[in-house]
């Protein structure tokens, strides 16, 4: 198994998650990781080793989906948009929906860096040294920023369902 094979095989699923955690949206998280690891391919000789491997693969990732963001942002791909799968119950799939789009709302009012690190770790899975790693800080510091962006999430909650 050559290299990039190897790097393909164990962080593809890393790279996946962190770039669905950013875009919400399966298709656009395959397309942006294919090209992510594309880009692997040109460029994995000039990998330093300065960071971790994963790290580097997410700082990749990140910078194809905002160039996909800036070359798409007034098209809506319509078929990208999920359709409900059970249409059966109606009444269920719109709370669902509601409750989806109020916990979205909720991390959405999130400052930064507590809404981008809450994402990293709640849909990313990465781990806070490699959350640390990703803005240039401690674990530490990627730790107490998600427990301090997670109470704001539970008081922002409490305010919306207040309303």
């Amino acid at each position: 198994m050559t290299q990039l094979e190897d790097i393909y095989h164990t962080y593809f699923k890393d790279v996946f998650l962190y770039v669905y955690s950013l875009s919400g949206d399966k298709h656009i998280s395959e397309d942006i990781t294919s090209e992510t690891f594309m880009k692997v391919l040109t460029s994995l000789d000039s990998f330093r080793g300065n960071s971790d491997i994963r790290v580097w693969l997410c700082q990749i990732a990140k910078n194809s989906y905002y160039s996909y963001l800036r070359k798409n942002k007034r098209f809506v791909d319509l078929e990208s948009v999920p359709e409900s799968a059970s249409g059966d119950n109606v009444e269920q799939d719109i709370a669902i929906s509601e409750a989806s789009i109020k916990v979205h709302e909720v991390i959405q009012s999130l400052k930064e860096p507590y809404k981008k690190v809450f994402t990293l770790r709640a849909f990313g899975e990465l781990s806070f040294n490699q959350i640390g790693k990703l803005f240039g800080k401690s674990e530490n510091w990627a730790c107490v920023t998600y427990h301090r962006a997670r109470e704001k999430l539970k008081h922002n909650r409490r305010i919306i369902d207040e309303n």
